[in-house]
Formats: structure tokens, C-alpha cells, sequence
């Protein structure tokens, strides 16, 4: 894997990173491949919508009150019928499955990751 261009600091503080709390999950029959769809409460921001392909190692179940880290300033993506308003962030594991980023003790839901 190679390194990315480089980028000046003034461009990554553009990205609005996040701290969220996941409060509904759904299925998403209509996407291409297996996701779900979250609201996720951002504190003073409101709830915001998200699609995430992640079923393969969350359920609904685990999903719920999950606090996540999400990008809330991209502008909406039409996913089949469906409008994503913020990317929830991950990376993938050894059988590309994605892990979400999530922060290890409680914090204040629309915290800005610095």
C-alpha cells in the first residue's frame, strides 16, 4: 500500500470529524450489497442518516448506543432510494470486512475529533 499525495493541514481541517451515538438501525434491502442504516445523534448537530456496509460483523443488536466516529460535512449521497448525510468511519480487517472507529470511553455525542 502506498502513501497517499501529501496534503496541507489547512485540507484535512476542512474533514468535520465527529462523535456520534447510533440510535435506530435498519436494514437496507434496496442497496447493492449487505448494509444497514443508521440514525446517529450528534448532540447539538441533530440526528443525522448514514448507510453502512457493515453487516458481515455487527448486528442491529450490537449497533445500538454504539458511539462511532463519522465525517457529518460531506454533502448527502443518494444510496438507491435512500440519503446518506454523514460517512461513518472504518477500515478493514484481514477478510475485508469493516471495523468501525469508535472511541474507547464515553464522550459527549457531536464532540469534533481534533
Amino acid at each position: 500500500m502506498s502513501l497517499k499525495s501529501t496534503i496541507a493541514f489547512e485540507d484535512f481541517n476542512k474533514l468535520d470529524l465527529r462523535i456520534g451515538t447510533i440510535i435506530k438501525v435498519r436494514d437496507f434491502p434496496k442497496a447493492h450489497r449487505p448494509a444497514f442504516q443508521l440514525d446517529i445523534d450528534f448532540g447539538p448537530l441533530g440526528i443525522k442518516k448514514s448507510s453502512a456496509q457493515i453487516t458481515k460483523l455487527y448486528t442491529k443488536e450490537t449497533l445500538l448506543n454504539k458511539q462511532i466516529i463519522a465525517n457529518v460535512n460531506f454533502k448527502p449521497k443518494q444510496i438507491a432510494n435512500y440519503f446518506s448525510e454523514c460517512l461513518v468511519l472504518g477500515v478493514p480487517d484481514k477478510q475485508q470486512n469493516i471495523v468501525l472507529l469508535a472511541v474507547t470511553s464515553p464522550v459527549l455525542n457531536g464532540t469534533q475529533v481534533l
